[in-house]
């Protein structure tokens, strides 16, 4: 082949210049603009520095009988750890108590948020007061807030005793009696959250286009039929963002039981609060048992996972339905 002919060939990429060269660096290398690999690469490091390498670091604590105190000492027992906690009554009372607690504080949570959302969604008078105001459960303190709630659900100089006493109704052991205790420790969960998810609601029903509204009052829908039919479909997506965030913070929780027994890990005196987070800093820093609190979170690590999955595919199956 001649020298003629070699310039005949690069003639094409010769005439289509940069771009040419471009795509054939490209074809081995990373897609797109490199700068933009270069502004996400601090937050891949810090992410693989304080959510992965711990992760996988609790992995491998986990399969090992570890003790707080000697944490260099390692000696390998397998699946023995989980083992233990599965056949731990108090792991089971913990995962009921997860389960209850995340439920009656999740479902009355994300109900009064919508309400709150679509009456601030609509023209009222100091709007962006209640808007702000809204918000500041979620700013408070969760110490500040126990406190006060352990002062309303005191059983003998409470204020919410009193106003059972008040209608005749008989007063209630709100610490000591199972339900009544995880219905004060789902009401701190919900006061706290309620704003937050009200707020996300709110910009969800924003981005609703009007004239949907315009056209449905029009055609004489009432406020309530609007809020079915124009906004619950247009917050869909929202809702399921909700669901999964609050799903994955119940399966976490741990303030509020810790708090609400004065700072004990024994979720009450027999133990009607104690949840998996509870559990897992109870068998790691109070009964030293390191190993066997890692297990408990790889645990609940996949009973989040799977409860995530199974929102997921709930959501799914019922966009599914709607498009037969």
């Amino acid at each position: 082949m001649t020298l003629a002919s070699d310039t005949a060939l690069d003639a094409p990429s010769a005439a289509s210049g940069t771009p040419a060269r471009r795509r054939r660096r490209s074809a081995g290398g990373l897609p797109g603009s490199r700068v933009g690999y270069v502004y996400v690469l601090p937050f891949f490091l810090v992410f693989a520095a304080f959510s992965v390498y711990p992760w996988l670091d609790t992995a491998w604590v986990s399969l090992h009988d570890v003790r707080l105190s000697t944490y260099h000492h390692q000696t390998w027992i397998g699946l023995a750890n989980y083992r233990d906690l599965f056949t731990n009554p108090y792991f089971w009372n913990a995962f009921r108590n997860t389960f209850t607690i995340g439920v009656i504080s999740t479902i009355p949570q994300l109900v009064m948020a919508l309400g709150i959302a679509h009456l601030l969604n609509y023209r009222l008078r100091g709007r962006t007061f209640f808007r702000v105001a809204i918000l500041m459960p979620y700013a408070t303190s969760l110490a500040a807030a126990t406190v006060i709630f352990l002062e309303l659900f005191d059983t003998r100089l409470g204020l919410v005793n009193w106003a059972l006493h008040l209608v005749h109704l008989p007063t209630v052991d709100w610490q000591g009696s199972k339900w009544p205790a995880q219905v004060a420790v789902s009401t701190i969960i919900t006061w706290r959250w309620t704003g937050y998810n009200a707020l996300i609601y709110l910009a969800g029903m924003q981005a609703i286009d009007p004239s949907l509204y315009d056209a449905a009052a029009v055609d004489g829908a009432s406020r309530w039929r609007q809020f079915v039919h124009i906004t619950i479909p247009g917050l869909r997506p929202t809702i399921l963002f909700t669901i999964v965030v609050s799903t994955i913070g119940a399966a976490q929780i741990f303030g509020e039981p810790l708090l609400y027994h004065n700072g004990k890990a024994d979720g009450g005196t027999q133990g009607q609060y104690q949840t998996l987070g509870l559990l897992m800093y109870q068998q790691g820093w109070v009964n030293d048992r390191l190993g066997l609190a890692s297990a408990t979170a790889w645990t609940m690590f996949v009973i989040i996972l799977l409860a995530v999955v199974a929102n997921l595919l709930f959501a799914r199956w019922r966009t599914v339905r709607e498009l037969r």
